[in-house]
């Protein structure tokens, strides 16, 4: 499928990596109080709006992430990706994503930057056509947003 086919598809991929199935109960002073299920169905609502629809992935594995960056090749015009603690060392995410055709948008609740010096160096952002990063969940908006104007 050549990425003009999968860009009319208008279906974009979220990834969530590690620990964010604990949203809303791990850390909420930095992370808030909302949910990963509130956090994509306002993506979800964002995206309609674009008339694209999402497909939303969680996994604490790496090897699941990458699995489906590859299947995401043939089936989503975009992915949006919060990898998580993954952001920082996950070399095969990064190589899984710099083979995608079309934009990928790193997502952060947080401000990685604004952390402990070791959050700091992103292995994704080098593949990413841009990040978002302090916004809370309302990052997950911004980011639809961002990848309508980029499709």
């Amino acid at each position: 499928m050549n990425s003009e086919n999968k860009a009319s598809e208008k279906t974009i991929l979220i990834l969530s990596g590690p620990n964010l199935n604990l949203l809303g109960e791990r850390d909420p002073q930095m992370y808030g109080d909302q949910t990963l299920d509130q956090h994509i169905e306002l993506a979800e609502r964002t995206a309609s709006q674009h008339g694209i629809t999402v497909e939303h992935l969680q996994s604490n594995h790496e090897g699941e992430l990458v699995d489906a960056i590859h299947q995401a090749r043939e089936k989503h015009a975009a992915i949006i990706i919060n990898p998580g603690a993954f952001t920082h060392y996950a070399w095969a995410i990064h190589d899984a994503l710099q083979t995608f055709d079309g934009p990928v948008i790193e997502l952060h609740l947080s401000n990685p930057a604004a952390r402990e010096p070791w959050r700091h160096t992103s292995v994704v952002a080098p593949v990413a056509s841009g990040t978002i990063a302090g916004f809370g969940g309302h990052g997950y908006q911004i980011a639809v947003d961002a990848v309508s104007e980029l499709l």
